[in-house]
């Protein structure tokens, strides 16, 4: 999430965990299990998703896991869960790097004194930073192209392939504010659609062992992502003006899938890849 102090990216990160389907049996056990090995867990069954948000001065160990003796990271401690990194470009660059291959694992892999320590890592990653150095809004930004790029290149090209989404905020006016509902109702909505959709993905991947769209492989991807007429013509049009990767043509189907499951519908649609690169290709220009 990009956009400037106050527009409430903190507020929707810490709303995420809420939305969430509560966590299976299986999922209750292995959130358990890693709690358990860190020293957090009473005795009981956990059964609420993690959330964890880490201050940005955190060293690699501390976000992945490591050191001396070997203990899990945040990363590992958010497993099944969101892990949430406010400030994204003030992270070192060492601890933000080390975040790619977990993210594409799922698991965190450590070696120390002859020993090979395997830490579950499968989370869901939310970053939240500023548009540039001075987090004015837009007409009032103060930063030129250099200053803009430089914050920009704190974020590498691989690690930002590994983020399927990113939207911008913007201010909500006064007004706006002063109207809006009551956000239990508003997350009582999102949560019954999201528990819908993740009971579809169930079904749908039950014997792949994948609990949602996010952990296909690309077999899978290609079985249960089909396009077909206006839905695969755009994607191509997508290819041809944006810059994906195959990792992002890949995570582009994940995304359109995703959507379609939560409008209830199996079928693929154009709008759904058109919503699915507007995510997609804004995580390729930044990479830019």
């Amino acid at each position: 999430m990009v956009g400037p102090p106050g527009v409430g990216k903190t507020m929707l990160a810490r709303r995420l965990a809420g939305i969430l389907p509560a966590p299976s049996f299986e999922e209750a056990v292995e959130i358990t299990r890693v709690h358990s090995v860190a020293g957090l867990c009473d005795g009981r069954l956990v059964r609420r998703r993690p959330f964890r948000a880490p201050h940005h001065t955190i060293s690699s160990s501390g976000l992945v896991g490591g050191g001396p003796t070997p203990r899990p990271g945040e990363i590992t401690l958010a497993h099944r869960g969101v892990l949430f990194l406010d400030e994204l470009p003030e992270f070192s660059r060492a601890a933000l790097e080390a975040l790619r291959q977990p993210l594409e694992s799922g698991r965190v892999e450590v070696s120390r004194g002859g020993r090979a320590l395997t830490f579950p890592a499968a989370t869901m990653l939310v970053g939240a930073c500023n548009r540039c150095p001075c987090a004015r809004p837009r007409d009032e930004c103060v930063c030129n192209e250099v200053d803009r790029a430089r914050y920009v290149r704190r974020l590498s090209g691989p690690l930002l392939d590994r983020i399927d989404l990113v939207c911008e905020l913007s201010p909500t006016p006064p007004l706006a504010v002063a109207e809006a509902r009551s956000s239990e109702d508003a997350s009582a909505a999102v949560r019954d659609r999201v528990v819908a959709a993740r009971e579809r993905q169930r079904r749908r991947l039950g014997a792949t062992g994948a609990l949602a769209n996010a952990g296909m492989d690309v077999r899978e991807t290609h079985r249960h992502a089909r396009l077909e007429g206006g839905a695969r013509a755009r994607l191509i049009e997508g290819h041809a003006s944006g810059s994906l990767t195959g990792r992002g043509h890949d995570r582009v189907l994940r995304i359109a899938r995703t959507v379609a499951d939560l409008a209830g519908r199996e079928r693929i649609l154009a709008e759904d890849v058109e919503e699915a690169l507007g995510f997609r290709l804004g995580a390729e220009a930044a990479a830019a």
